[in-house]
Protein backbone atom coordinates (compact mmCIF):
# COMPACT_ATOMS: atom_id res chain seq x y z
CA UNK A 1 0.00 0.00 0.00
CA UNK A 2 1.15 3.46 -0.90
CA UNK A 3 0.11 4.59 2.29
CA UNK A 4 0.39 8.32 0.98
CA UNK A 5 -3.45 9.97 1.80
CA UNK A 6 -4.87 6.42 2.88
CA UNK A 7 -6.91 6.95 5.79
CA UNK A 8 -6.74 5.23 8.88
CA UNK A 9 -8.99 4.76 11.65
CA UNK A 10 -7.97 4.02 15.34
CA UNK A 11 -10.04 2.78 18.21
CA UNK A 12 -8.81 4.06 21.51
CA UNK A 13 -6.76 6.58 19.82
CA UNK A 14 -6.60 9.32 22.51
CA UNK A 15 -3.56 8.25 24.54
CA UNK A 16 -0.88 5.64 24.79
CA UNK A 17 -0.36 2.72 21.97
CA UNK A 18 -3.50 4.21 19.55
CA UNK A 19 -2.44 7.90 20.16
CA UNK A 20 1.52 7.40 19.22
CA UNK A 21 0.39 4.63 16.11
CA UNK A 22 -2.25 7.68 14.94
CA UNK A 23 1.01 10.35 14.96
CA UNK A 24 3.59 7.83 13.30
CA UNK A 25 1.30 7.33 10.50
CA UNK A 26 0.28 10.96 10.08
CA UNK A 27 4.15 11.91 10.09
CA UNK A 28 3.76 9.16 7.28
CA UNK A 29 1.23 10.83 5.04
CA UNK A 30 -2.02 9.35 6.13
CA UNK A 31 -4.79 11.02 7.04
CA UNK A 32 -5.92 9.62 10.57
CA UNK A 33 -9.54 8.90 12.76
CA UNK A 34 -9.36 8.54 16.28
CA UNK A 35 -11.79 7.67 18.88
CA UNK A 36 -12.61 7.56 22.21
CA UNK A 37 -15.81 7.15 24.39
CA UNK A 38 -15.98 11.04 25.15
CA UNK A 39 -15.99 13.33 22.30
CA UNK A 40 -14.78 16.20 24.03
CA UNK A 41 -11.50 14.18 24.38
CA UNK A 42 -11.52 12.57 20.90
CA UNK A 43 -11.47 15.78 19.52
CA UNK A 44 -8.59 17.59 21.98
CA UNK A 45 -6.46 14.62 21.22
CA UNK A 46 -6.89 14.72 17.68
CA UNK A 47 -6.03 18.77 17.85
CA UNK A 48 -3.00 17.69 19.79
CA UNK A 49 -1.79 15.42 17.03
CA UNK A 50 -2.53 17.56 14.34
CA UNK A 51 -3.21 21.32 13.45
CA UNK A 52 -4.53 20.50 9.64
CA UNK A 53 -8.18 19.67 10.37
CA UNK A 54 -8.27 17.54 6.60
CA UNK A 55 -6.16 14.73 7.69
CA UNK A 56 -7.08 13.88 11.25
CA UNK A 57 -10.57 13.76 13.09
CA UNK A 58 -11.60 12.95 16.78
CA UNK A 59 -14.90 10.69 17.01
CA UNK A 60 -16.67 9.67 20.28
CA UNK A 61 -17.43 6.10 20.25
CA UNK A 62 -17.61 2.99 22.50
CA UNK A 63 -16.67 0.17 20.84
CA UNK A 64 -19.11 -1.94 23.32
CA UNK A 65 -21.99 -0.50 20.94
CA UNK A 66 -22.73 -1.30 17.65
CA UNK A 67 -24.53 1.13 16.73
CA UNK A 68 -21.92 4.27 18.39
CA UNK A 69 -19.27 2.37 15.89
CA UNK A 70 -21.02 2.81 13.07
CA UNK A 71 -22.35 6.17 13.66
CA UNK A 72 -18.38 7.18 14.43
CA UNK A 73 -17.67 5.49 11.09
CA UNK A 74 -20.17 7.22 8.78
CA UNK A 75 -18.75 10.71 10.28
CA UNK A 76 -15.40 9.30 9.15
CA UNK A 77 -16.50 8.29 5.60
CA UNK A 78 -17.89 11.30 5.47
CA UNK A 79 -15.45 13.60 5.97
CA UNK A 80 -12.50 11.16 3.83
CA UNK A 81 -14.77 9.49 1.84
CA UNK A 82 -12.91 5.92 2.48
CA UNK A 83 -10.98 3.93 5.35
CA UNK A 84 -8.11 2.15 4.14
CA UNK A 85 -7.13 0.71 7.41
CA UNK A 86 -8.66 0.12 10.88
CA UNK A 87 -7.26 -0.77 14.16
CA UNK A 88 -9.31 -2.46 17.15
CA UNK A 89 -7.07 -0.49 19.66
CA UNK A 90 -9.08 0.07 22.41
CA UNK A 91 -8.90 -2.29 25.60
CA UNK A 92 -8.56 -2.45 29.23
CA UNK A 93 -7.38 -4.64 31.70
CA UNK A 94 -7.95 -5.75 35.52
CA UNK A 95 -6.16 -8.34 37.00
CA UNK A 96 -7.47 -9.98 40.14
CA UNK A 97 -7.32 -14.24 41.59
CA UNK A 98 -9.74 -15.72 39.13
CA UNK A 99 -12.07 -16.27 42.74
CA UNK A 100 -12.15 -12.61 43.70
CA UNK A 101 -11.92 -11.15 39.97
CA UNK A 102 -15.13 -8.84 39.85
CA UNK A 103 -18.07 -9.77 37.35
CA UNK A 104 -18.25 -6.37 36.08
CA UNK A 105 -14.75 -6.25 35.18
CA UNK A 106 -14.59 -9.53 33.67
CA UNK A 107 -17.63 -7.91 31.83
CA UNK A 108 -15.87 -5.15 30.63
CA UNK A 109 -12.65 -6.95 29.35
CA UNK A 110 -14.77 -9.08 27.64
CA UNK A 111 -17.27 -6.27 26.28
CA UNK A 112 -14.05 -3.92 25.04
CA UNK A 113 -11.26 -6.02 24.15
CA UNK A 114 -13.03 -9.07 22.26
CA UNK A 115 -16.61 -7.44 21.56
CA UNK A 116 -15.19 -4.18 20.44
CA UNK A 117 -13.18 -6.11 18.08
CA UNK A 118 -16.04 -7.58 16.23
CA UNK A 119 -18.07 -4.34 16.72
CA UNK A 120 -15.53 -2.45 15.11
CA UNK A 121 -15.25 -4.74 12.23
CA UNK A 122 -19.09 -5.09 11.46
CA UNK A 123 -19.13 -1.16 11.41
CA UNK A 124 -16.04 -1.23 8.52
CA UNK A 125 -16.39 -3.96 6.82
CA UNK A 126 -18.19 -2.43 4.05
CA UNK A 127 -15.68 0.44 3.79
CA UNK A 128 -12.61 -2.09 3.73
CA UNK A 129 -14.79 -4.04 1.13
CA UNK A 130 -14.67 -1.17 -1.22
CA UNK A 131 -11.32 -0.09 -0.22
CA UNK A 132 -9.53 -3.81 -0.64
CA UNK A 133 -7.86 -2.58 3.44
CA UNK A 134 -6.33 -3.81 5.76
CA UNK A 135 -8.04 -4.49 9.63
CA UNK A 136 -5.86 -4.97 12.48
CA UNK A 137 -6.08 -5.71 16.55
CA UNK A 138 -4.01 -4.94 18.95
CA UNK A 139 -3.73 -7.78 21.62
CA UNK A 140 -1.21 -9.14 23.45
CA UNK A 141 1.15 -12.02 24.25
CA UNK A 142 -1.41 -12.87 27.11
CA UNK A 143 -3.54 -13.76 23.99
CA UNK A 144 -1.56 -16.97 24.01
CA UNK A 145 0.64 -17.03 27.39
CA UNK A 146 -1.78 -17.09 30.67
CA UNK A 147 -0.63 -16.06 33.95
CA UNK A 148 -1.72 -15.78 37.30
CA UNK A 149 -4.08 -12.96 38.48
CA UNK A 150 -4.59 -12.55 34.32
CA UNK A 151 -7.93 -15.38 34.17
CA UNK A 152 -10.41 -12.26 32.03
CA UNK A 153 -7.77 -10.24 30.62
CA UNK A 154 -6.29 -13.71 29.17
CA UNK A 155 -9.65 -14.64 28.30
CA UNK A 156 -10.52 -11.64 26.22
CA UNK A 157 -7.03 -11.47 24.57
CA UNK A 158 -7.12 -15.22 23.63
CA UNK A 159 -10.47 -14.36 21.98
CA UNK A 160 -9.28 -11.69 19.95
CA UNK A 161 -6.45 -13.48 18.43
CA UNK A 162 -8.09 -16.18 17.96
CA UNK A 163 -11.18 -13.99 16.01
CA UNK A 164 -8.88 -12.27 14.26
CA UNK A 165 -7.24 -15.48 12.74
CA UNK A 166 -10.55 -16.75 11.41
CA UNK A 167 -11.68 -13.11 10.64
CA UNK A 168 -8.53 -13.28 8.13
CA UNK A 169 -9.73 -16.59 6.44
CA UNK A 170 -13.31 -14.92 5.80
CA UNK A 171 -12.20 -11.56 4.28
CA UNK A 172 -9.30 -12.52 2.68
CA UNK A 173 -11.60 -13.68 -0.20
CA UNK A 174 -11.89 -9.66 -0.82
CA UNK A 175 -8.25 -8.82 -0.55
CA UNK A 176 -8.85 -7.74 2.93
CA UNK A 177 -5.85 -8.34 4.97
CA UNK A 178 -6.37 -8.85 8.73
CA UNK A 179 -3.73 -8.89 11.10
CA UNK A 180 -3.59 -9.65 14.77
CA UNK A 181 -0.50 -7.40 16.84
CA UNK A 182 0.54 -8.95 20.19
CA UNK A 183 3.19 -6.63 22.47
CA UNK A 184 4.58 -7.62 25.21
CA UNK A 185 5.35 -4.40 27.65
CA UNK A 186 4.71 -1.21 26.01
CA UNK A 187 5.05 2.26 27.67
CA UNK A 188 2.07 3.40 27.44
CA UNK A 189 -0.85 4.63 30.16
CA UNK A 190 -2.27 1.19 30.06
CA UNK A 191 -3.34 -0.32 33.32
CA UNK A 192 -3.38 3.75 34.75
CA UNK A 193 0.50 3.29 34.32
CA UNK A 194 1.89 7.19 34.00
CA UNK A 195 4.74 6.53 31.31
CA UNK A 196 8.16 7.70 32.58
CA UNK A 197 10.77 8.03 29.99
CA UNK A 198 14.05 6.82 32.09
CA UNK A 199 12.28 3.70 33.74
CA UNK A 200 10.54 2.54 30.80
CA UNK A 201 13.17 3.29 28.04
CA UNK A 202 13.73 -0.27 28.13
CA UNK A 203 10.15 -1.41 26.82
CA UNK A 204 8.15 -1.45 23.41
CA UNK A 205 7.34 2.33 22.46
CA UNK A 206 4.48 2.81 20.40
CA UNK A 207 5.92 5.08 18.08
CA UNK A 208 7.54 1.23 17.22
CA UNK A 209 4.43 0.11 16.86
CA UNK A 210 3.86 2.59 14.29
CA UNK A 211 6.81 1.83 12.21
CA UNK A 212 5.02 -1.63 12.47
CA UNK A 213 1.74 -0.88 11.21
CA UNK A 214 3.54 1.05 8.36
CA UNK A 215 6.00 -2.37 7.38
CA UNK A 216 2.61 -3.95 7.23
CA UNK A 217 0.51 -2.01 4.99
CA UNK A 218 3.79 -1.30 2.65
CA UNK A 219 4.64 -5.37 2.41
CA UNK A 220 3.42 -6.87 -0.73
CA UNK A 221 0.20 -7.80 -1.39
CA UNK A 222 1.20 -11.62 -1.70
CA UNK A 223 2.29 -11.83 1.26
CA UNK A 224 0.68 -11.53 4.77
CA UNK A 225 1.86 -11.46 8.62
CA UNK A 226 -1.20 -12.64 9.24
CA UNK A 227 -0.07 -12.98 13.59
CA UNK A 228 2.79 -10.61 15.17
CA UNK A 229 4.56 -11.07 18.67
CA UNK A 230 6.53 -8.12 19.62
CA UNK A 231 8.79 -7.96 22.56
CA UNK A 232 11.18 -5.55 24.62
CA UNK A 233 14.58 -6.86 23.01
CA UNK A 234 15.92 -6.64 26.81
CA UNK A 235 13.55 -7.16 29.62
CA UNK A 236 13.70 -4.95 32.50
CA UNK A 237 15.88 -6.82 34.85
CA UNK A 238 15.02 -5.29 38.03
Amino acid sequence: MDVKNKVAYITGGTKGIGYGIAKTLLDAGMRVAISGRDQSDAEKAAAALCTDPDRIIGVGSDVRDLASEQKAVEAITKKFGQIDLVLANAGLGHFAPVDELDPEHWKSMIDTNLTGAFFTLKATVAALKASKGYYMTLASLAGTNFFANGAGYNASKFGVVGFTQAAMLDLRKYDIKVTTIMPGSVASHFNDHTPDAEADAWKIQPEDLGELVLDLLKMHPRTLPSKVEVRPSRPDKK
